[in-house]
């Protein structure tokens, strides 16, 4: 497999408070044994462009962004948001280019998700790193929600590799982010 069926993304800049939501939900998603056809990537800043390169409308099925979104509501709440929903020129990287255009372009091809979460504070210019409270209670509902997306039922009991937290073990856990 050249081009894996299924890319996941995470959006964002750790250094700028709930900005870095998106890479820790894909440091948390590759703690999981996902299917060999699905690639988990924290693409960071320039992270939409990174992960075009990773897509192949003949081999890639699915594409989930997962990042920060402002749609006015409340620190936390998540909302799946349609490609077709995004105004041109609404979503565009850290560089200030604009994303919205080449997503348009795929989507007759690659079924596309945007996950977005509502920040409760973005910290740039000035760094701060950790998420708000809200924000980080959103990562394992996150999870769920990516695992519903690609297809993938762990049940109740759910096989979770520990080794970002230095054990190397995989442990039975009751859910996702629980442990």
């Amino acid at each position: 497999m050249l081009y894996p069926k299924i890319v996941i993304t995470g959006c964002g800049n750790p250094l700028f408070a709930d900005d870095g939501f998106g890479p820790a939900v894909v440091e948390e998603l590759n703690t999981f044994h996902l299917p060999d056809d699905v690639k988990c990537v924290d693409a960071g800043l320039g992270g939409p462009h990174f992960v075009f390169t990773l897509l192949n409308p003949e081999e890639t099925k699915k594409l989930i962004i997962i990042d920060i979104a402002d749609f006015g509501g409340e620190p936390g709440e998540l909302r799946k948001i349609p490609v077709d929903d995004l105004p041109p020129g609404s979503y565009r990287d850290a560089h200030s280019w604009d994303l919205t255009e080449p997503l348009l372009r795929l989507k007759d091809d690659i079924e596309i998700t945007v996950i977005g979460c509502q920040p409760g504070r973005i910290s740039a210019p000035e760094f701060e790193i950790g998420l708000t409270e809200a924000v980080k209670n959103a990562i394992p509902k996150t999870i769920k929600l990516v695992l519903k997306e690609i297809g993938v039922d762990y049940g109740t009991a759910v096989i979770h590799q520990k080794e970002h937290r230095g054990r190397g073990a995989a442990e039975t856990c009751s859910g996702p982010g629980e442990a």
